[in-house]
């Protein structure tokens, strides 16, 4: 099937479930549904990415990790306060069953560890972590509990094989160009291109995708009912309608701003590398290549112009790690994430006449004027070679054409000024 120019045939597959059986849980035998609504319940009450929680669901599983929440058994004292502070806002297993609702209404899906459609590279974010780094966001980095879907592709099919461009919301018009020409050329050639949906360019690395009849994946930091920047609604929707929209959070969560940095981790971790286009000294773009450097994914930078604000970040990021590519078009992308053999080609300018002679011929071309003629003496001293090399050399020169015998001695053929002496 050819990705690059049609949505998936058929319908989604809702949950991708890989059967109906129910499982032990802490607590005992519990179906299917009630350990997804678990999981949306434990997303409602802590942010996505709380190591804690995640240990209890690997611990009890999720029925048993939500009701000792519930009863106020947390093991970190923030975490008992913050689902406290939750619960007084609604019953939690109510909360998660309205959201279901809500996501069928609007052909959405929740998809859960086990089903079909499960990512399971994100699952490296158990081991992620960040040295030095002491902000919770940094520290919180558990694979998701759940995902919110919106789209026709199946989300592990569609992140088989994919790439993140992200950067600047106040994206360049340099920037902007490159990252609609690198997510073309990824999504012409059976990639998928993963962004964050912003302004910038995350706007215009889903639009060349699209372009291209490829598939892109919006991850959200808000309710797939609600994407933010609503300045993107029509792009929002054509993503749904050819690719994905998915989200950890809710719908009808609110698009917080400790939630762009929550979403990034999953970026990272979904795909097989992230490319930064452009990045302010602060922007949070750069946070999504450091996770995939701590991920040991392909961590690659786009450079731009020194006198540009909007390259800072991304040239920061190549002095301090060495592991991070600097890469300036499709070719190096590929190289860095795609299959053995798929190596960029050496950059190097056009062919000249010359490029093929050795050391000598090209010390006699060097020494031929540039107009009228020269005798053989005078050119064997002038070049430094012997007179019998010379003219064994210029039998050579004439045979390509580069120079001609007069009656006075030997003239160079006329060239382009780009082949003259080299340049």
């Amino acid at each position: 099937m050819d990705r690059r120019r049609s949505g998936r045939a058929g319908p989604p597959r809702p949950g991708g479930r890989r059967g109906g059986h129910p499982t032990q849980d802490g607590r005992g035998t519990v179906s299917e549904d009630e350990q997804t609504l678990a999981r949306v319940a434990l997303t409602w009450l802590a942010e996505p990415g709380t190591r804690s929680v995640h240990q209890l669901v690997d611990d009890l599983g999720p029925v048993g990790a939500l009701d000792l929440l519930l009863d106020g058994g947390a093991p970190e004292e923030a975490l008992r306060d913050g689902v406290a502070a939750r619960l007084s806002g609604g019953d939690a297993r109510a909360v998660a069953a309205e959201a279901v609702g809500r996501a069928t209404r609007l052909g959405a899906r929740v998809v859960v560890p086990g089903d079909d459609e499960w990512p399971r590279r994100v699952a490296d974010l158990r081991k992620l972590r960040l040295s030095g780094k002491q902000r919770r966001v940094d520290r919180e980095t558990a694979p998701p509990l759940c995902f919110w879907v919106r789209g026709p592709w199946p989300l592990a099919e569609a992140l088989d094989r994919s790439v993140a461009v992200v950067g600047a919301r106040a994206a360049s018009a340099y920037g902007t160009h490159v990252a609609t020409d690198l997510a073309y050329g990824l999504a012409d050639r059976g990639w998928t291109v993963v962004s964050g949906g912003a302004f910038g360019i995350d706007a215009a690395a889903h639009r060349g995708a699209l372009a291209a009849g490829g598939v892109t994946v919006a991850v959200l930091a808000c309710g797939i009912d609600r994407p933010y920047p609503m300045g993107n609604a029509a792009l929002f929707d054509r993503i749904a309608d050819t690719g994905l929209l998915v989200s950890e959070w809710l719908p009808g969560a609110e698009p917080l701003r400790p939630r762009f940095l929550i979403r990034n981790r999953v970026i990272a971790a979904s795909t097989l590398g992230t490319v930064l286009v452009e990045a302010a000294a602060r922007s949070g773009a750069t946070q999504t290549t450091h996770r995939a450097l701590g991920l040991g994914r392909g961590a690659m930078v786009v450079p731009g112009p020194v006198t540009s604000a909007m390259s800072v970040g991304a040239h920061e990021m190549l002095r301090e790690n060495r592991e991070a590519r600097l890469v300036t078009g499709l070719a190096h992308v590929l190289e860095e994430v795609g299959r053995i053999g798929e190596l960029a080609p050496v950059p190097r300018g056009p062919d000249r006449p010359t490029d093929l002679l050795d050391d000598e011929a090209r010390a006699i071309i060097e020494a031929m004027p540039r107009r009228g003629t020269v005798a053989v003496d005078t050119l064997a001293a002038r070049a430094g070679v012997g007179v019998r090399t010379v003219l064994r050399k210029l039998s050579l020169l004439e045979e390509l054409t580069l120079v001609v015998r007069r009656d006075d001695g030997y003239a160079l053929v006329s060239m382009p000024r780009s082949t003259a002496r080299g340049r």
